[in-house]
């Protein structure tokens, strides 16, 4: 039975005209907390808590506003329910856009979370966890979907030309200490590498974060979070780590000294990696940031795919 207080309860959503009627673009909820379980393409599930967006359009103009609390409660059955994948996103769309008949013909959805996966020690048997702020992106418009994801992956960058300027110290310390000889043994040119002298100067390095976007393939049932990771971890091969022994430090360092770059460098590096991707990402966006330890500002590179209506070159997502 119907309690009668209910159905007396004013409306003015729906009940009132708008004060001045006119479409609007989007209207919705922000930092909407949820749990989800998502679903990595090579990882399987993974639990994540989740902040979300959710917004339609309201092509009405003589509608007063949406249905806040139906998108609410269809995002909440969503996370009790369902798993994030690919898949399942695309239908949730057709379902938001379902509970706003003759208001909406468009519906947009944002997840951000931090990504937390365990990631290997260099050389030793440890291990630790590793985050990395991730965000999904999906909109419905025209009867299409478009699905974005997002990713932000620190390294560690050593500058090339400061490297240089190091070297040439070095070489003019080891030079004023065994000027004077006629010959130098390999024992002692080691022995000097091995003492303090031989960091008479070290080249400056800092951490950096690659921040990705890419447009996935309309194929895809779950999200490649890992594959993407994976893809630029490979291109810089300088991944901040977790556990550290000696022995993964020094891999580190190792890593580091063959792998000079500036930012320009790092993005080249980065483009061409995920140009490889064509199957799965159909478009990306990158910027690079050398966050200095040199300067007080940082160095920051830009690049898309560059294709015909992708993503246009801005400074920031």
């Amino acid at each position: 039975m119907t309690d009668k207080r209910l159905s007396e309860m004013p409306d003015v959503a729906s009940s009132q005209a708008p004060q001045i009627n006119g479409t609007l673009n989007w209207v919705g909820m922000n930092r909407i907390a949820l749990p989800l379980v998502v679903n990595d393409k090579n990882l399987g599930e993974n639990k994540v808590n989740a902040f979300v967006q959710t917004y339609v359009n309201l092509c009405n103009p003589e509608v007063k506003g949406i249905h806040m609390s139906r998108l609410y409660l269809l995002l909440s059955e969503f996370s009790e329910n369902q798993i994030l994948s690919a898949k399942n996103l695309r239908e949730f769309l057709s379902h938001m856009l379902d509970s706003h008949e003759d208001i909406s013909d468009q519906a947009s959805l944002n997840f951000e979370f931090d990504y937390v996966i365990k990631r290997k020690a260099l050389k030793s048997q440890f291990s630790g966890w590793k985050d990395y702020p991730t965000e999904i992106k999906a909109t419905l418009k025209d009867g299409n979907v478009s699905l974005e994801l997002g990713i932000n992956v620190p390294y560690s960058s050593t500058c090339p030309c400061s490297a240089a300027l190091a070297r040439q110290l070095i070489q003019e310390a080891f030079h004023a200490d065994f000027a004077d000889k006629g010959q130098v043994s390999t024992e002692e040119v080691e022995a000097w590498i091995r003492s303090d002298k031989g960091s008479f100067a070290t080249p400056h390095s800092q951490r950096s974060i690659a921040k990705v976007w890419v447009k996935l393939s309309d194929e895809l049932e779950d999200f490649p979070i890992t594959d993407v990771i994976e893809v630029i971890e490979d291109a810089l091969q300088t991944p901040v780590q977790t556990a550290v022994k000696r022995e993964d430090e020094q891999e580190f360092a190792r890593l580091n000294g063959h792998n000079l770059m500036f930012c320009e460098d790092a993005a080249r590096r980065v483009k061409n990696a995920l140009n490889t991707q064509e199957s799965v990402f159909k478009d990306f966006w990158l910027r690079i940031e050398h966050l200095e330890s040199l300067h007080a500002h940082d160095a920051v590179a830009i690049a898309t795919k560059g294709i015909v209506d992708g993503y246009a070159p801005l400074l920031s997502r």
